[in-house]
C-alpha cells in the first residue's frame, strides 16, 4: 500500500506538470515549460519570479517528490503538498469552466482524479481496524 501511495504521489506531480494554460491570442503553455522558466528565473533574477501562484505548486511538488524517497511518507507531507498544487489547479479548473476552455479544464481533471485517489488510499492506510 505505501509503494502505491509513493507512486500516486508521483502521478501526481507529473499531473501537475501536464496542465495547461492560454492567455491573450496564440499565447498557451504547458506548466512544466512554465517551471522550466521559474527554475531558470530564480538562478537569474529571483524577484522575477516571486509570486504564490509559482511558488507554492512548486513548493507543493518539492513536497510530494520528497515522499517518493522516504520509507514511510508522512500523511500531513502529502495532503500539504496536494494542496498546495491544487491553489494553482482550482483557479485553472475554474477558468476553464468560465470560459469555457476544455483543453485547460481537462488539463486539470487528471490533477484532481490523483488527488481523489490518493486521498481514498491515504485515509484507507491510517483507518483503525
Amino acid at each position: 500500500m505505501i509503494q502505491r501511495i509513493k507512486w500516486v504521489n508521483l502521478g501526481i506531480v507529473i499531473s501537475s506538470l501536464m496542465g495547461y494554460l492560454e492567455w491573450g491570442t496564440d499565447q498557451h503553455m504547458f506548466l512544466f515549460k512554465g517551471e522550466l522558466d521559474i527554475l531558470y528565473g530564480l538562478m537569474t533574477n529571483p524577484s522575477s519570479v516571486l509570486h504564490p501562484f509559482t511558488l507554492l505548486p512548486l513548493a507543493g511538488q518539492i513536497l510530494l517528490l520528497s515522499t517518493v524517497f522516504k520509507a514511510l511518507p508522512k500523511k500531513w507531507v502529502t495532503y500539504l503538498g496536494m494542496a498546495l498544487i491544487a491553489l494553482l489547479f482550482g483557479l485553472m479548473f475554474v477558468i476553464g469552466v468560465i470560459g469555457p476552455n476544455w483543453k485547460i479544464l481537462g488539463s486539470t481533471l487528471p490533477f484532481f482524479a490523483l488527488c481523489g485517489l490518493q486521498i481514498v488510499q491515504v485515509r484507507q492506510l491510517t483507518k483503525p481496524v
